[in-house]
């Protein structure tokens, strides 16, 4: 499951220690301590000028899918072609789910890591 962290929240958690970003993997200290791989990723809100042909309002990108698109990226904004975008900046990170048991599809598969995780996210933003 891919979760994308504002920077805002994640400075939040840094400063009330309850997590921290140490060498591209985001460490969450709260409920246990708990460490998921993290990219920098920014979050398109809307088309400031031009159109979206890209799709990309309401979409998470990292730094490197927006550089393989031609954008540039630049604080609060990316330059795609000739649309300019305004993103919130943060991070991707995911948190591996295991496979569902296949003796019973219906019924969920407990993940204490995900669910740790996920309702922390949850309960911050």
């Amino acid at each position: 499951m891919k979760l994308f962290l504002p920077q805002a929240a994640l400075e939040e958690w840094m400063m009330s220690e309850k997590a921290d970003l140490q060498d591209g993997k985001l460490v969450v200290k709260e409920g246990g301590s708990s460490t998921h791989p993290a990219a920098s990723a920014v979050h398109f809100v809307k088309v400031v000028s031009g159109e979206d042909t890209n799709n990309l309002v309401g979409r998470v990108k990292t730094t490197e899918q927006i550089l393989a698109l031609g954008g540039e990226h630049m604080a609060d904004s990316v330059i795609m072609g000739d649309s300019a975008y305004e993103v919130a900046e943060g991070y991707v990170t995911e948190v591996v789910a295991p496979a569902p048991a296949k003796a019973d599809p219906k019924k969920k598969v407990a993940n204490p890591e995900a669910d740790l995780l996920a309702a922390f996210i949850l309960d911050k933003l």
